[in-house]
């Protein structure tokens, strides 16, 4: 394979989708190597084949607003890749959404499920809708169109969607209450399900926790202890406030949070108090982070990124693309030595060719936030078996989920020179794994 070749191919197929170029050029260019290592796999085309999604369901959605107006939108449902499992992964309702990134975003999936070590495929979906702005009422009109078109291609044993951004536990619920109606089941088809009706423990923590265990783990291999670091957290979301809830709990000092509009920084860092504030704010009254700053007197910088701001580590939990080159090289010039990605790739290739040739601790959203999906794996058990564990039980086990992600990164990414390079080890590792199973099952 010539990763050039391929992408080049592609390009030209799938013209005008850039997010998915993106995450196919990323994936290609570190696992040429090991991919050229197995004739068999170019002999069968694989490469084509774990590249283009199974299927894509696009549907318009039609539902009424509370001035009995009717609205449409796009929904998508892109079932990438099932070789390991079934097709696993969120559903986004934002205005950007469109195939593009819902391609790129089921076919990270795949290689992120993958590492987890659990048995599930790749998958993504969503709509160009935005619940910013909406009633509940319009909210729950919305989520039992989307369903309605969408619910005879997903189940249980066959594709098992989640949340995302835009789709939190309220949309899932209502989401769920439509599928279960019109399937007349009630499995373990939605993950994220509220905790009276089959949800799991910790699965609200889960991306952030597991975002903090990940990059506990890369600076153990360095001896650093988190305690009394300064971190820049993006974001506001349930990714960026449950890893912010971890490391205060550890000790760091967390001085930085945003939302689309600007970000706030507080010099003083966040405490359980202010983030309670935030939790508050963004939850309930789905406010801006703006009036963070204006609470507690801090700065606020509208329209920009929080990358600017002095820290010894980075954790970009917002969305994709959020931290391009200049970003990264202001980062390392303010002493930043480790960045763990939340958010899906949320860095640009200029970002991530800048942190891998100053040898930093960079982990990939693939790697590092995987604790989400990973709990969702944990959720379609508990529910396949019809039980409930304990908070300490599933954190636990995300604990180990983690650590042992981390491990495969290593075990592939680590260099003649010591440096464990995160990105290839997360891709090779994710790949080996479904492409030996698409080879065993024949080509179908």
């Amino acid at each position: 394979m010539k990763a050039n070749e391929v992408l080049d191919n592609l390009k030209r197929r799938f013209p005008n989708e850039p997010e998915y170029h993106q995450a196919v050029s990323e994936v290609l260019a570190t696992i040429e190597e090991a991919y050229n290592e197995h004739p068999e796999f170019e002999k069968s085309n694989l490469i084509e084949r774990l590249c283009i999604p199974d299927r894509i369901f696009s549907f318009r959605v039609t539902w009424m607003d509370d001035k009995g107006q009717i609205q449409t939108n796009m929904g998508y449902r892109i079932q990438h890749n099932n070789a390991i499992g079934p097709y696993k992964g969120g559903i986004r309702f934002h205005a950007s959404v469109n195939q593009s990134i819902l391609k790129f975003l089921a076919f990270e999936q795949t290689f992120k499920n993958s590492l987890t070590t659990l048995p599930m495929g790749g998958g993504k979906g969503g709509s160009d809708f935005s619940p910013r702005g909406k009633s509940n009422a319009e909210i729950m009109r919305f989520c039992q169109a989307f369903v309605l078109e969408l619910w005879r291609h997903i189940g249980p044993d066959t594709d098992v969607p989640a949340g995302d951004i835009g789709v939190g536990g309220r949309e899932v619920a209502y989401m769920y209450g439509m599928y279960k109606k019109l399937a007349r089941e009630n499995t373990g088809t939605f993950t994220g399900k509220g905790i009276e009706f089959g949800g799991s423990l910790v699965r609200p923590e889960a991306t952030g926790y597991g975002n903090v265990y990940f990059l506990l783990q890369m600076l153990k291999t360095k001896g650093i202890d988190i305690k009394g670091k300064t971190v820049c957290v993006s974001g506001s979301g349930n990714v960026a406030q449950y890893t912010v809830e971890k490391l205060i709990s550890l000790g760091a000092k967390v001085v930085t949070m945003s939302d689309s509009d600007g970000y706030i920084y507080d010099p003083d860092g966040i405490d359980r108090a202010k983030l309670d504030y935030i939790m508050e704010l963004k939850n309930l009254y789905r406010g801006r982070i703006r009036e963070y700053a204006e609470e507690y007197g801090c700065k606020y910088v509208a329209g920009a990124r929080p990358w600017g701001e002095k820290c010894d580590i980075a954790m970009p939990s917002a969305t994709q693309n959020e931290l391009n080159g200049e970003d990264a090289k202001t980062l390392l010039a303010n002493g930043c030595f480790a960045v763990s990605e939340g958010a899906n790739m949320p860095s640009t290739p200029e970002a991530i060719e800048v942190f891998l040739a100053a040898k930093i601790l960079y982990a990939p959203g693939k790697a590092a936030n995987a604790g989400g999906v990973s709990v969702s794996g944990l959720e379609m058990t508990q529910n396949a078996q019809k039980l409930s564990w304990s908070s300490e039980e599933v954190d636990q086990k995300l604990q180990s989920i983690m650590e042992n992600i981390h491990g495969q990164c290593v075990k592939y990414g680590k260099q003649e020179d010591g440096y464990v390079n995160y990105v290839k080890g997360a891709n090779v590792a994710g790949f080996m794994k479904v492409a030996k199973a698409m080879m065993a099952q024949g080509i179908i």
